[in-house]
């Protein structure tokens, strides 16, 4: 009995632009394994296909790849000696003529793959820059990796700027297509030697660290602030100063805090964002003070035990999509009245959760803290990582070391007898 190959609509998850996945399926004994083309489309599209002369273009294109790609993968099955879904996989993904040899593609595995790893974050993020290379590339139903190349990184870069995205923005969504074309360099779809991400080829940009970290004074004016008792408002701030207090943690892993986490003098826990993609990652440890025992006291879940969570921003047994829409959630109700607390106190400057995570570091930095001890403070595993955090002294401070440049004009003058 042979293998049978078909093409499939995958209708199960809609894309924002209303399209779906379409996969090459094969059939062996029963057994079903589907195949990624890289080819998104409409229902309706899909309808127009199946006809013998669409008459559109890209639906003529599309039709074209999908033929392609099947006829493909059929004799790859021919030339088989013995069907097995392994032996299919590596010849089928191996080869750059075959859908898994596409950009699109490569992108589709690997959001599949983080969204089965539950890093439904990540996978979001790589599926906004998928979106923004579709997009670009004018919604043509196939992206090869030999098209990457300095020529084409330079027009999609200067496309994101001219249509409003910052430099940050840009520089995220091309280190998603570099880790894709790394992937793929790495399964032998496609050659090293024209791999374009290099100093002498192209250069992916990175945007310019803008201060983000309020001053001392600024926190202390937030310290300050009389919120209502029990109040959105006063709860917003006391979670953004939270973070302040340890270490800048991020509000996921403050969402994710539970009790057994939370000694009498220290609270450890693994950054959500690097305990699946880095080996032997440290337990980042938080010193308890005073004021962080408050506003565990003061808004933490009770009854207390181990396994429960701190604050009230997830439910228990959730998937990892779910858990991302309440920590978006959660994030986005402490920026709303932390941002508004900072206005009214005529602070001038974005303050968001982020702000926290900047101040904590910078605050150390300027109260003479080692490097090291704020590296590991914050989690970092390279200590450039952190110095691209630390925003630059105060105005004052410069003004200081600058008049101690000429300290000498304190000095009376010696009387000329």
């Amino acid at each position: 009995m042979s293998a049978i190959v078909s093409l499939y609509l995958d209708t199960r998850r809609q894309k924002n632009d209303g399209t779906f996945p379409a996969k090459l399926r094969v059939t062996f004994q029963r057994k079903q394994q589907y195949y990624p083309t890289g080819i998104n489309l409409t229902e309706s599209q899909w309808e127009k296909v199946g006809k013998p002369k669409p008459r559109e273009d890209y639906i003529r294109d599309a039709k074209r790849l999908l033929e392609n790609f099947s006829n493909r993968a059929e004799k790859i099955i021919r030339e088989m000696p013995l069907f097995t879904f392994d032996e299919f996989e590596s010849r089928y993904v191996g080869s750059t003529e075959s859908p898994s040899g596409s950009v699109f593609a490569g992108f589709e595995r690997y959001i599949e793959q983080l969204k089965k790893e539950s890093r439904a974050g990540t996978a979001s993020s790589y599926q906004c820059a998928v979106n923004a290379l579709q997009h670009y590339h004018q919604r043509k139903a196939l992206l090869t990796y030999q098209e990457i190349d300095p020529a084409w990184l330079k027009g999609f870069e200067q496309w994101m700027i001219n249509n409003g995205n910052s430099i940050t923005t840009v520089g995220i969504y091309l280190r998603s297509l570099r880790t894709i074309y790394n992937q793929a360099v790495e399964d032998g779809i496609v050659d090293r030697d024209i791999y374009p991400f290099t100093k002498r080829r192209y250069q992916i940009p990175t945007g310019r660290n803008t201060k983000k970290a309020l001053t001392i004074a600024d926190i202390e004016k937030i310290f300050r602030y009389a919120a209502e008792p029990g109040s959105a408002e006063e709860k917003a701030r006391d979670l953004w100063l939270f973070s302040y207090l340890c270490n800048g943690m991020n509000p996921k892993d403050i969402a994710r805090l539970t009790y057994q986490q939370i000694g009498e003098k220290q609270i450890r826990f693994v950054r959500a964002k690097t305990e699946r993609t880095k080996r032997d990652v440290k337990a980042i440890t938080v010193a308890v003070t005073d004021d962080v025992r408050r506003i565990i006291d003061k808004w933490g879940q009770k009854p207390i035990s181990p396994q429960k969570y701190v604050f009230d921003a997830l439910e228990p047994g959730i998937s990892a999509e779910r858990e991302l829409a309440l920590v978006r959630q959660f994030t986005k109700t402490i920026n709303k009245y932390i941002g508004r607390i900072a206005q009214s106190l005529g602070i001038d400057k974005d303050v968001t959760t982020y702000t926290a995570r900047h101040s904590f570091s910078t605050v150390l930095k300027r109260s003479g803290a080692p490097i090291e001890f704020i590296s590991e403070s914050l989690g970092h595993q390279d200590i450039r990582t952190t110095e691209s955090y630390l925003d630059s002294f105060e105005d004052d401070v410069k003004l200081q070391y600058a008049n101690a440049l000429t300290s000498f004009r304190s000095t009376p003058e010696p009387e000329q007898s």
